[in-house]
């Protein structure tokens, strides 16, 4: 899996009909922000740091170089920021060697959308290899294209992860459907002109125009982002 395919010419908007679904990872499609968390408490105890719980909310779901830098700062720890990306991604992948559980309702989600062929990717802030790790729980054949946080110049907030993917599918970014479960991925993809579904995981998500707030990815499925995108719902 690669977001390296050529791109092909957008797709005209027929009917402004779903184009494609846009999946974030971690805490939308597999419970591991909690995972992250319990990397970075260990990495930096070892690094003789004791990280506070107040720190969570701050670093959850952002990413790497922001998460790792912010600790850095409030730490004092002697570490560069290369080493700290390196020490975090190996203790999150031994982690989740046995596999990771995914969340509520993504495995019907996925094999829905897979059923009805519509084009579906992965856009995470999470590196090449801890995503390729993370495909072999939640299954590879879901995802025509996946896009990784250090394959991009400018990862999340920035709305280039999701317009890499909408461009690799020829598809228009205001037709493609976004599952977020952050502020930060939510601000990424609707800079990049997606309708979003926020499944908060961490804080709360509000509504907003061309935003719809679920508790769980229970209450989506393929009518629901259909609606989403042409303004049924």
């Amino acid at each position: 899996m690669t977001s390296t395919i050529p791109a092909s010419p957008t797709r005209t908007a027929e009917g402004g009909a779903l184009q494609a679904v846009l999946l974030d990872m971690d805490g939308t499609l597999v419970d591991t922000e909690g995972f992250w968390w319990d990397a970075e408490v260990s990495v930096f105890a070892d690094l003789g740091h004791r990280l506070d719980e107040a720190w969570k909310d701050v670093v959850v779901g952002g990413p790497m170089t922001r998460s790792a830098g912010y600790l850095m700062e409030v730490t004092g720890a002697d570490v560069t920021l290369d080493e700290l990306t390196v020490l975090l991604n190996d203790r999150f992948e031994k982690r989740i060697a046995d596999g990771v559980p995914l969340m509520p309702g993504a495995a019907r989600l996925l094999a829905e959308l897979a059923r009805h062929e519509i084009p579906t990717a992965l856009v995470s802030a999470s590196h090449r290899r801890i995503i390729d790790r993370v495909l072999d729980s939640v299954g590879r054949h879901h995802f025509a294209l996946t896009v990784a946080g250090d394959e991009v110049t400018r990862t999340k907030p920035h709305p280039e992860p999701y317009l890499t993917a909408a461009r690799g599918f020829g598809a228009d970014p205001r037709l493609c459907a976004v599952i977020e479960d952050t502020a930060t991925g939510v601000a990424a993809a609707e800079a990049a002109g997606c309708r979003v579904v926020a499944v908060p995981s961490v804080s709360p998500i509000a509504p907003a125009p061309g935003r719809v707030v679920v508790g769980s990815l229970e209450e989506v499925d393929l009518a629901f982002l259909r609606g989403l995108v042409t303004g049924a719902r």
